[in-house]
Order: structure tokens, then sequence, then C-alpha cells
């Protein structure tokens, strides 16, 4: 399997793997945020087909990201909506790796391209990569505060989110 094959195998997995978390926040602020994101990973392993493909393709920013820090705008409604288990917050860790060995293959996949049209392609794909790493790690980073908060003067400063 070459890198463009396995690009696209990625992107297709990724998206079954962001429906499956949809489907297990169905009903609260995050389901819509995974079903962006599998849509996202739908239209990247598109641009690599075409791009295999040698047809033609447009590099349209996504809204993932802008989806995912609407969630978090009123974050009351996700403390009441979204519950976590353990289980859950590893899936999410899951997700941040992906997309971390997603942003690595892009990198070194835009540095072999031998055309403008390539890298810009892979240069376009790191940057949707990096969205979704940034989402995961938020993401992470409010629910592992939220299970280390600990509400009394004596363990000091604390960081504020």
């Amino acid at each position: 399997m070459n890198y463009v094959e396995f690009a696209i195998q990625m992107e297709v997995d990724g998206e079954n793997y962001y429906r499956e978390q949809a489907e297990k926040n169905k009903g609260n602020a995050l389901e819509k945020v995974f079903l962006n994101l599998a849509d996202d990973e739908k239209k990247h392993a598109d641009l690599v087909r075409k791009y295999a493909e040698a047809v033609d393709y447009s590099l349209d920013e996504d809204n993932a990201f802008v989806e995912f820090e609407n969630v978090f705008k009123n974050e009351s409604d996700f403390k009441v909506d979204v519950k976590v288990d353990p289980n859950q917050l590893d899936a999410y860790r899951l997700a941040l790796k992906k997309e971390q060995e997603s942003i690595d293959l892009y990198k070194k996949m835009k540095d072999e391209a031998d055309s403008e049209k390539g890298k810009k392609l892979f240069d376009y794909l790191v940057r949707q990569e990096e969205y979704h790493y940034r989402i995961f790690d938020d993401m992470v980073n409010h629910l592992r505060k939220a299970e280390e908060w600990v509400e009394d003067a004596r363990f000091g400063k604390r960081d504020t989110y």
C-alpha cells in the first residue's frame, strides 16, 4: 500500500470513528462536532482520491473547529449535557493520537510531492488535521480539568479555563 492509499484509508477510518463518537454523544452538544469531523474526514478522503486520479478539486476551509468552539461558548450547557465516562476520555485521547499521525503523514507526503498542486493539497490537509488535533486537545483538557478540579484554597492557584 502506498502513501496515497494509506491516507485514503486513514481518512475513511477517521470518518467511521467520528460517526461512532457522534452516536455515543447523541443528543448532546458534541454530536454535531463529531458529525462535522466525520464530514471533514470524508471530504479529505475524496480530495486525496481526486489527487491520485489527477481530477480537479478545490480546497475549501472546513468548519469543524468553529462548531467545536461554539460548544464551549455556553459552558453551562456543556456541563449539563455532556456526561463523560473514563472510556470516552480515552476515546478522545485516541483521536488526538490519530490526528497527530495524520499530521505527520501529510507533512511527509507534502515533502515528497512532486508538484506544486500536490504540495498545496498536503499543506491544506496538514492544517485541517491540526484543527482537528486542537479540537481534541481542548476537549481532553476541558474534561480532564473538570475531573481534577478541587475547590479549596489550600491547593493554591490554578489555571483559569
